[in-house]
């Protein structure tokens, strides 16, 4: 497969609401789409770096400069047979997983075009349907927080994920476990808020039955994540601290988590995603697909990789209306039943680019052709 052309396309994208975290507040969202040209066909993928290097050291701006000075000559002095063979291609470089992932996405779609089969399927999956939850940031108040629960329960979302950090944890949980009950599956997400200093602190969350918290400790941390562990029920939750599947075998083999998150973006694209999903399986440990605030085609990415056998818990890709006015993909997200989103079935990622909305979003362009 001869990549002919590569655009770049950076757009900033208002968000419905704005997300807090213990990283911070985003009320945009800065990111760049690619369209990846082969022949008569043209993939598509989405970088999810943030503008600020809070959740992983790239941001906006250097996943561009990796693309444009370092990933994208790669690829055109490359010859790929099928999408696998692009981490062999950006091996040289290290980490800059989120750079990595946007090309490779694109690649896969285009794979799939070429091949007239859809992007879950070219990757194994075999759900027609996936479960979907929802991510809530800090809110003001916990009233404001109960209130956006209840109004994600009554469209049928399958999980609650909360974002918790110190001063923000035990009281809004509690609370929900009071106005809810504990039928409804409730997470606690600390984005390396915590450390084991916290440890009897973050012990008076186990009788809430939480589906687990996800990553507590360092974003770089197994060990005392392992140590965290051994010391609660709550089954604990990596996100940050996995970012392949060398990693991942780590983790478990320490007992350093009983569920893994995975992000395509994080852990270097749909390649790496899946051999993570497959030693996990292996394992028995549950994987679920998380959110970076995806635009629809890396909405679309995630839908994909979720059609996996062992993608066993709801993961955060919710609905486009969940985050934004206007998507940039026709039709948007949607969903097909209560905590429900298809899987397209037609080539590729199935949904066509919106180019209205890009146009009306879109800061800047660069094109890079290949003229070997």
């Amino acid at each position: 497969m001869k990549i002919d052309r590569i655009e770049l396309l950076h757009l900033k994208m208002p968000l419905l609401h704005p997300f807090e975290t213990s990283f911070g507040r985003l009320t945009e969202k800065d990111f760049y789409l690619i369209k990846m040209f082969s022949g008569e066909h043209i993939g598509y993928g989405e970088s999810v770096a943030m503008p600020n290097p809070g959740y992983t050291e790239e941001t906006t701006g250097t996943s561009a400069y990796m693309m444009e000075e370092f990933l994208i000559p790669l690829l055109f002095n490359s010859k790929i047979n099928h999408p696998d063979d692009v981490s062999a291609i950006f091996s040289p470089i290290r980490r800059n997983n989120m750079a990595k992932a946007a090309l490779e996405g694109a690649v896969w779609d285009l794979y799939s075009k070429k091949r007239k089969i859809s992007l879950a399927n070219a990757l194994g999956g075999t759900r027609e349907s996936i479960d979907v939850g929802v991510s809530i940031g800090i809110q003001k108040s916990s009233d404001d927080l109960l209130l956006k629960i209840e109004g994600y329960l009554s469209e049928g979302y399958k999980k609650i994920k909360v974002k918790i950090k110190p001063g923000y944890d035990l009281e809004p949980l509690t609370k929900i476990r009071e106005r809810f009950g504990f039928n409804i599956p409730l997470m606690a997400d600390a984005n390396s808020a915590y450390s084991l200093e916290d440890l009897d602190h973050l012990k008076k969350l186990d009788p809430l039955k939480l589906l687990m918290i996800e990553q507590p400790l360092a974003f770089d941390d197994m060990i005392d994540h392992a140590v965290l562990q051994k010391q609660l029920d709550t089954p604990i939750c990596l996100d940050e601290s996995i970012c392949s599947a060398e990693d991942a075998r780590k983790a478990i083999e320490l007992d350093s988590c009983r569920i893994i998150n995975l992000k395509i973006g994080r852990v270097g694209g749909l390649t790496e995603a899946k051999k993570i999903h497959d030693l996990c399986k292996k394992n028995n440990i549950p994987v679920w697909c998380g959110g970076m605030l995806e635009a629809g085609v890396g909405r679309a990415h995630n839908i994909a990789i979720t059609a996996l056998s062992n993608f066993t818990i709801a993961g955060d890709t919710s609905a486009s209306d969940r985050y934004w006015q206007e998507d940039i993909i026709q039709p948007e997200v949607e969903m097909s039943a209560p905590g429900k989103i298809a899987v397209p079935t037609s080539a590729g990622i199935g949904y066509k680019l919106n180019e209205q909305v890009i146009k009306k979003y879109m800061i800047g362009k660069k094109i890079y052709t290949n003229d070997i």
